[in-house]
């Protein structure tokens, strides 16, 4: 009989995570499955319990919450990877406020077709991208994109509109944003054999398709082609950005002309001027970073998906 590892973040979802245990329970225990729940009670508390779970045999390790504990359950599975564990294979049962990633690898996004998931949905390797710079020069692991700039500061300003929650809190964010965050900083960007040097205000580094809840930042993005998309947006007038919103919503940006995108296993983003806000799954990297190295990670962790 498969063993579940449940690491559910009570706040997540404005106390959605919390209100999901006896339902979990109601569900793991009318199937007879073997498992167990614990709560996070602070930042990259489900890291640590996902390291612990890896280590000790699990077969499955089931997320509760939204992209923040997706993002530190991928980090404590990769560490445990890193020191030669077998890794269980991942189970998101999405709560939160974006669930990006979630939406992004095919998983479903409420916790009814998150269980039954469970049951019919098979293991299926995945991408997994790595982060370096900023705040964190030993690394940080991603499932879902990294943003540089516009992007990032929309995250940071959203997390601060604890009245409203979910896309419209994007939305809001975004509209304050295009106000606080508008003169790009020039940045050479390096891929491959080509560097491509310009003022930029914002830079997706996607292994998903999609941010903020409704922004399909790539939305031809797979989770398991080995490449990541990269979405640039140049220096642009504020007018300019409120026209650009709605494309990024259709995810039909790159039809613009301010506009790049490309592929690529791995890209540095250097600030020759200004600052790189940052940040990876929503989870900030930094607010005044210098340089950040990116790469993806082939078909690294098994996530339960739907056939």
């Amino acid at each position: 009989m498969a063993s579940y590892y449940i690491i559910v973040n009570p706040v997540s979802g404005r106390g959605a995570g919390e209100k999901s245990i006896p339902l979990l329970e109601q569900f793991f225990n009318e199937q007879k499955m073997a498992y167990k729940i614990q709560k996070t009670a602070r930042p990259w508390h489900a890291t640590e319990l996902a390291q612990e779970a890896s280590k000790n045999g699990y077969d499955v390790i089931v997320g509760v919450g939204g992209d923040g504990t997706s993002n530190e359950i991928i980090n404590g599975m990769m560490l445990a990877k890193e020191s030669g564990a077998s890794l269980p294979s991942l189970a998101i049962i999405a709560v939160g406020r974006g669930n990006d990633f979630a939406f992004s690898m095919g998983v479903p996004t409420t916790l009814e077709e998150g269980c039954q998931n469970l049951l019919h949905g098979k293991p299926s390797l995945i991408d997994i991208g790595r982060v370096t710079g900023g705040d964190y020069p030993q690394g940080r692991y991603f499932g879902n994109g990294v943003g540089v700039g516009f992007d990032a500061v929309v995250g940071f300003e959203a997390l601060k509109l604890t009245w409203l929650s979910g896309f419209p809190s994007y939305i809001v964010a975004a509209l304050k944003t295009i106000f606080l965050y508008f003169h790009a900083p020039l940045v050479e960007i390096s891929y491959g054999d080509q560097n491509l040097t310009i003022p930029s205000l914002m830079v997706s580094i996607m292994n998903g398709r999609r941010m903020g809840g409704g922004f399909m930042m790539a939305p031809d993005g797979k989770r398991d082609d080995g490449l990541l998309n990269i979405c640039i947006a140049t220096q642009v007038s504020r007018a300019r950005i409120f026209t650009l919103i709605p494309h990024f919503m259709r995810g039909d940006q790159a039809t613009q002309k301010e506009i790049r995108t490309f592929q690529a296993k791995q890209v540095v983003v250097t600030a020759l001027k200004g600052v790189l806000p940052a940040h990876a799954d929503g989870e900030t990297l930094c607010i005044e970073g210098k340089q950040l190295s990116i790469e993806l990670l082939p078909q690294q962790i098994n996530l339960i998906c739907p056939e």
